[in-house]
């Protein structure tokens, strides 16, 4: 059974099946995305996907990646959970979770996921997931028993070895994944959250319940939008449809003069931004992967992304960092109470959504076991 290694690339990097960046073409995206083999020694041995990216169109360019590699010598990771078999694109918002209401009820909640998982691994020339992850759940993935029954059928049936859940796609879901643990810690092998030294907040609340349910997680966004990157110093450089767009007035800015605070950490253990930022991530004892977008920005001064795909591939594979400096860190980017955040959110009113919901009495005991008041720990600043 093998485990995602220490660095890892995700099909969202190379601006092709998520709007981050210029699209590079083809050859240049299979090989940002093959894996280097395992038996080779250092790199990058570890690739995810999620089956809704480009409605099957990532599975399938990784699939050309991983051809003539060994299977033993790479870890495969999936995401499945958005429907885009029998549900129709809402605009932005993308394709239904599967367990829509308007799709299906609790008693096929089992067989869509074979469904999808199937197709994932046909799509990417794969017998097995090394881990899949339920991606983007809605309230119903965080808590539902037909759901993770579903989820641990597929590891039975041989389609994965390991499962796990990967909240959002924006920041949140902070008691939502905690009470997923407790539900289901049982079961689940992994999460993914977004952690990095710019956004140590609020990912870094479910830290200890992933301890204490053994749970082992991958980050991402390490990158914090591509700043750590080293290249985007102008917001005026992003696309019309980049995401990065939708971020608040003046992010970059802010960003770049904390990372330069941050530089003389850096410089003392002879790391890159990229690398002081996955090194931070790592120094958290839950944490096992940091996951970077890698991105190629807009101009002629923007770095190769093959740069930084050589960046994360040399991360030393030894934490450098002393546990003052990861506090000092924390303290240069705290952004505590910067947005507001999904899932499970202290100023909800009305019907859930299928992202945001209202915190109900259950999880309100929960925050309380956890020593998180949501009125000070979960709530965006005045």
């Amino acid at each position: 059974m093998a485990h995602p290694t220490q660095t890892a690339v995700g099909t969202w990097s190379g601006g092709r099946f998520m709007h981050f960046g210029e699209p590079v073409d083809d050859e240049r995206m299979l090989a940002l995305l093959r894996p280097d083999p395992i038996s080779a020694g250092a790199g990058i041995h570890t690739v995810l996907t999620a089956d809704a990216y480009g409605s099957g169109d990532a599975d399938r360019l990784l699939g050309r990646a991983l051809q003539g590699l060994a299977r033993e010598d790479y870890v495969l990771v999936g995401a499945v959970g958005h429907d885009f078999y029998d549900g129709e694109r809402e605009g932005a918002k993308g394709f239904p979770r599967f367990t829509d209401a308007r799709l299906r009820g609790p008693e096929e909640y089992a067989s869509y996921l074979r469904r999808a998982t199937e197709a994932s691994l046909e799509r990417c020339g794969a017998d097995r997931f090394d881990l899949l992850l339920l991606h983007n759940p809605d309230r119903i993935g965080y808590t539902s028993e037909a759901v993770w029954d579903g989820m641990a059928a597929l590891r039975e049936a041989g389609l994965t070895d390991l499962i796990g859940v990967a909240p959002g796609p924006a920041n949140g879901f902070t008691l939502d994944l905690i009470d997923c643990f407790e539900r289901f810690g049982d079961r689940i092998d992994w999460a993914m959250v977004i952690l990095n030294p710019l956004e140590p907040w609020p990912g870094e609340l479910v830290l200890p319940a992933a301890l204490r349910h053994d749970v082992r997680l991958l980050t991402r966004v390490v990158d914090y939008g591509g700043l750590f990157g080293g290249d985007l110093r102008d917001p005026g450089t992003l696309g019309e449809r980049d995401h990065r767009r939708f971020r608040p007035a003046g992010w970059v800015e802010r960003g770049l003069e904390r990372i330069e605070r941050m530089q003389a950490i850096a410089d003392r253990h002879q790391l890159t931004p990229l690398q002081l930022a996955c090194q931070w991530n790592l120094a958290h004892a839950p944490v096992q992967c940091v996951v970077p977008t890698l991105v190629q920005e807009a101009g002629a001064d923007a770095k190769p992304v093959e740069h930084k795909r050589a960046e994360l591939a040399a991360l030393p594979p030894e934490l450098r960092l002393t546990p003052a400096e990861v506090e000092e860190l924390r303290a240069i980017g705290d952004n505590t109470g910067s947005m507001a955040l999904k899932g499970a959110a202290v100023d909800h009113d009305g019907p859930a959504k299928p992202d945001r919901w209202a915190i109900d009495a259950p999880l309100d005991a929960l925050a309380a076991r956890w020593a998180i008041d949501p009125a000070r720990d979960l709530a965006q600043s005045a």
